[in-house]
C-alpha cells in the first residue's frame, strides 16, 4: 500500500515529518482531560511524543492528576523504544474507568523524562483538550495519540495501516 501524506497547511505538522525512533519534547501549552463531567487533569507541563506515521501522545504529570484518581493495574506491555508500561485506571465518583492510561516507570534512558507521567487514551474518557481544542482519537484500540487541527496525516491505526 502506496501511503500519500497529507500536505500540511501553515501551521501544521505531518505525523510523515515525525522521527522513528520517537523524539520526546517538552510540550508549552495547555491539557485537559475530562472524565464525569470533572476535569481530570489539568496541566502546562506535559511532554508530548512524536513517532513517524503517529499524532502526539501527550504524557501529562501525575501530579496533575486528581489525587487518587489514577490506579495502577497489572497490565503491561513492551515498546521497543521506551521500555515496559503500565496501565491505570481511572477511579472517579461512582465510575472506574479501566485502562485509561499507561506510564513507564523505568523508561529506556533517552526517555528518562517520562518517569512520573501517564498517557491518556482520548477515547476512553469523555474528552481530552490540547490548548482548549476538542481532540480526536488516534483510529483503533492500540494507539494513543491524539489529533489537532495543527496535525495532518494518514494516521497509524486506520484500517490498512498495520504494516506501516
Amino acid at each position: 500500500m502506496k501511503i500519500e501524506p497529507a500536505k500540511p497547511s501553515d501551521g501544521q505538522e505531518s505525523v510523515w515529518d515525525y522521527p522513528r525512533p520517537p523524539r520526546l519534547e517538552p510540550f508549552s501549552g495547555h491539557v485537559r482531560v475530562i472524565a464525569g463531567e470533572r476535569v481530570i487533569c489539568d496541566s502546562r507541563s506535559a511532554y508530548r511524543m512524536l513517532e513517524t506515521s503517529h499524532p502526539p501522545v501527550y504524557y501529562i504529570p501525575v501530579v496533575d492528576f486528581i489525587a487518587g484518581s489514577l490506579q495502577k493495574t497489572d497490565r503491561s506491555s513492551f515498546c521497543e523504544f521506551k521500555g515496559k508500561a503500565h496501565y491505570y485506571d481511572l477511579v472517579i465518583p461512582n465510575k472506574k474507568m479501566i485502562s485509561v492510561g499507561w506510564g513507564y516507570e523505568r523508561p529506556a534512558a533517552n526517555y528518562a523524562d517520562l518517569v512520573g507521567k501517564i498517557a491518556v487514551y482520548a477515547h476512553k474518557v469523555d474528552q481530552c483538550l490540547v490548548n482548549d481544542e476538542l481532540v480526536k482519537a488516534q483510529p483503533g484500540d492500540y494507539y494513543g495519540g491524539w489529533i489537532t487541527k495543527n496535525v495532518v496525516g494518514p494516521f497509524k491505526g486506520q484500517k490498512g495501516s498495520w504494516g506501516w
